[in-house]
């Protein structure tokens, strides 16, 4: 397939943010009253609230935000996966910008503006914000689960070898949740792939249409599995590697 044309001709004025929601009801709230405070300069903002029919109590929350300027809500019948629900917000999304925000705090808000900030000059078309800012190789630090941080390092590196190696590229963080991007680079493009496979399918495919990303330096505090972090480690794994194949090999 011939990839999309990198010449957009207009300046973005609308920003979609996605929030895929499954049982995130400790702290879901505070992540939607940050984010309807967001406000940035020369943009308008839809909120693209997935809720996946959570059992903690996260529905009755999102459901309070019906109404709000700015706010759609998708509440879906069952929970099928973050990929699923992301894949729901993108057929949903109206803006020229795409962002994707998870429910869980781990990223910080306060940095949209330096993502956003070369794609509103048209500088650039694709960003990833890297868990990396702050130097170091490890980026999941969990103090009660010292050794699964340690696994979920290590296998980050692995992954990212086989992404930078099979795409001819050099990225430090591929897998990171802040990819932001133009939502014309969507064009021509396919998406299956419903749990957290999906960012692996979401940024091969955009590479391979001839969108490559640049990485900009970002907060990260990540959560460990008992503070509620949803990564199967030896399912997932297995997901991805098959997202991998399909997406670097198959059909755009």
């Amino acid at each position: 397939m011939t990839p999309v044309s990198k010449n957009f001709a207009t300046t973005p004025r609308t920003l979609s943010v996605i929030v895929p929601v499954f049982n995130e009801r400790a702290t879901l709230r505070e992540l939607l009253d940050l984010l309807l405070a967001k406000r940035i300069a020369g943009l308008e903002i839809q909120f693209l609230i997935v809720e996946s029919n959570s059992t903690d109590g996260s529905r009755e929350i999102v459901q309070e935000y019906r109404g709000r300027p700015g706010v759609e809500i998708i509440l879906e019948d069952r929970p099928r996966g973050k990929g699923f629900a992301v894949r729901t917000g993108l057929a949903a999304a109206t803006g020229d910008i795409i962002l994707i925000q998870d429910a869980d705090l781990e990223y910080d808000l306060a940095d949209y503006e330096v993502l956003l900030a070369p794609i509103i000059a048209g500088r650039q078309e694709f960003i990833l914000g890297s868990r990396h800012g702050a130097g170091g190789w490890a980026i999941r630090k969990f103090d009660d689960q010292p050794l699964h941080a340690l696994v979920l390092n290590l296998a980050h590196w692995s992954f990212t070898l086989l992404i930078n190696a099979s795409l001819w590229i050099w990225l430090k963080d591929p897998f990171t949740m802040y990819k932001v991007f133009r939502r014309e680079c969507l064009q021509g493009l396919t998406f299956t792939c419903n749990r957290f496979d999906f960012d692996w399918e979401l940024l091969i495919k955009l590479v391979r249409n001839g969108h490559r990303p640049i990485e900009i330096p970002i907060s990260y505090t990540s959560r460990s599995f008992k503070e509620g972090k949803k990564i199967r480690m030896f399912r997932d794994p297995l997901t991805w590697m098959v997202a991998w194949a399909k997406s670097r090999f198959g059909p755009l």
